[in-house]
């Protein structure tokens, strides 16, 4: 066979670090043994894969559609190979966690610690930051293998297993600049309608995007993280729902100001959850700490 995994690695690999140098740096191979690679292929399969005519190499069409088609099978034989390895061994190559920004990465850390100490079995962890419905996507499109701070409805079809984790309860919360911070409460839906919300954006790629806490018709400021709603909305960019201890906490501070509302956000209720047929020893390992009720109140404090 002419074309061999190892030269759509390096194809990848310059594509994504954006030049030859790059690239054979990225796989701690030398310049001229990377271009030697390429020039090879496009002498064995007969095309032209870069055009050098330019100040930097471009993929040519011919050659854009072969790295195309080739990454999947560079996906294919990694999860060939991640397979293998799993039936040999019990454990993963590679643990794909993703964690709702409610929660926020840093708070797993301790585990993932406490994972590497006692597990010396070489599976890498990967973390990755969802919001809201997005966990659930991730886990439903195989972006992830445990999804940690899903909401309670998840997607159809079955094949998915959850425990719970904790309870989110919500502040209504305004910046003392805004007009609402000197409104009579409850402040009614009516009253609120007027006035801009503040909404972190679901990070579903796929399954529906879900809101929460904001009213038909009214206007939205979207941020991409609980961090950044926080930020716009002490800057009196607009009103909505923080979690109670982060309100509070910010209450306190002075940067922001607790109202009550007629119509209250109800708290919500997060899970753990991974896939029925998923039984690698390190999601084991997860699953099971996860469920241990201090690990809960680590995870959850500040929310």
């Amino acid at each position: 066979m002419r074309l061999t995994l190892d030269s759509l690695i390096v194809l990848d690999a310059i594509e994504r670090h954006g030049s030859f140098a790059a690239g054979a740096e990225a796989l701690h191979r030398t310049p001229s043994a990377v271009t030697y690679a390429v020039q090879k292929l496009e002498e064995d399969l007969g095309i032209l894969i870069f055009d050098r005519s330019g100040h930097r190499a471009k993929l040519t069409d011919a050659g854009g559609e072969l790295l195309r088609e080739g990454r999947r099978l560079l996906r294919a034989a990694d999860e060939l190979e991640n397979r293998a390895k799993r039936v040999a061994t019990g454990y993963e190559v590679e643990l794909r966690i993703a964690v709702d920004d409610l929660i926020g990465v840093e708070r797993l850390l301790p585990l993932v610690s406490d994972f590497y100490s006692t597990e010396v079995c070489g599976t890498r962890v990967r973390l990755s930051a969802e919001v809201y419905g997005g966990t659930w996507d991730a886990l439903a499109s195989q972006r992830c293998d445990l999804a940690i701070g899903v909401p309670a409805e998840g997607p159809g079809g079955g094949g998915y297993a959850t425990q719970p984790l904790g309870e989110v309860t919500w502040q209504f919360v305004v910046a003392p600049s805004h007009p609402l911070a000197v409104a009579s409460e409850p402040i009614s839906s009516a009253e609120l309608l007027q006035h801009r919300a503040v909404s972190v954006a679901d990070s579903s790629r796929h399954l529906p995007p879900r809101t929460s806490g904001l009213l038909t018709g009214q206007d939205v400021l979207s941020v991409p993280s609980l961090r950044a709603k926080l930020a716009a909305q002490a800057a009196g960019l607009g009103v909505g729902y923080l979690p109670r201890a982060m309100a509070e906490a910010e209450a306190k501070a002075g940067r922001l100001i607790i109202k009550t509302v007629e119509e209250s956000r109800p708290p919500q209720q997060v899970f753990v959850a991974w896939r029925t047929a998923d039984r690698g020893k390190a999601l084991r390992w997860f699953v099971q700490r996860l469920a241990d009720e201090k690990v809960h109140a680590a995870l959850m404090a500040g929310v």
